[in-house]
């Protein structure tokens, strides 16, 4: 079968494609996704082999964890060791945008995202297309839709440029507004750090946590 870009710009496109990746997560496939920040290439976060698919599909080892996209804010209560003071506080602040968190995962989850050593990277997307797949299918591991070293698209066109027939199901939901990676912010430590400089300042993350913006930044605590 030949891959196929949905048009949910279109209300009945935006039916057929959330009911086409939604058929799709469920059987272990990837698919192709508009986020806020970039697109993104999508699969069942709980399924190994769907994950495992999806490295592939990028070219991309395990050395890299898979960042979990979800659909509302309750859905990470369950996906964290302890919901702590300072992610309740980011994640009322910056969700859904272009935020990711690190945090300590919940033990026992049946993932496997990569080395992630024991923690899981969390965002709920800006994005009305992806939260509603989101909330149809749960949970998804979602990493950028680029062949590793390549640039990340900002359009359904420019992912299906790059993975072709590997995948099947693209969601077209316009130009990404942001065009910019996501921000990660770690604080599965002691103190946050900012992993990755992105849609979020250091200034707005300070601003929130009443922390000094350069303090963030600092990698070698």
């Amino acid at each position: 079968m030949p891959s196929r870009i949905y048009d949910c710009l279109d209300p009945q496109g935006r039916t057929d494609g959330i009911d086409a990746a939604a058929k799709a997560v469920r059987a272990g496939q990837c698919v192709v996704m508009p986020t806020d920040t970039v697109y993104g290439i999508g699969a069942d976060a709980f399924n190994p082999d769907a994950v495992a698919k999806l490295l592939a599909t990028k070219r991309r080892g395990p050395d890299m964890p898979v960042p979990v996209l979800v659909g509302s804010w309750t859905t990470i209560q369950g996906l964290v060791r302890e919901f702590t003071d300072t992610a309740k506080t980011l994640v009322e602040a910056f969700w859904p945008g272009g935020l990711s968190l690190v945090v300590p995962e919940a033990p026992s989850l049946p993932w496997n995202l990569g080395d992630t050593r024991g923690t899981v990277l969390l965002r709920m997307p800006l994005q009305s297309v992806a939260i509603e797949l989101l909330r149809e299918v749960g949970p998804m591991a979602v990493s950028s839709a680029n062949i590793s070293g390549q640039a990340p698209p900002v359009s359904a066109v420019g992912a299906r440029d790059q993975f072709g027939e590997a995948v099947q199901t693209y969601l077209d939901g316009g130009t990404s507004q942001v065009g910019t990676p996501s921000t990660i912010l770690d604080i599965s430590g002691p103190t946050p750090v900012i992993l990755r400089e992105g849609a979020v300042t250091p200034q707005q993350i300070g601003e929130v946590l009443n922390l000094d913006p350069e303090e963030l930044r600092r990698k070698d605590r």
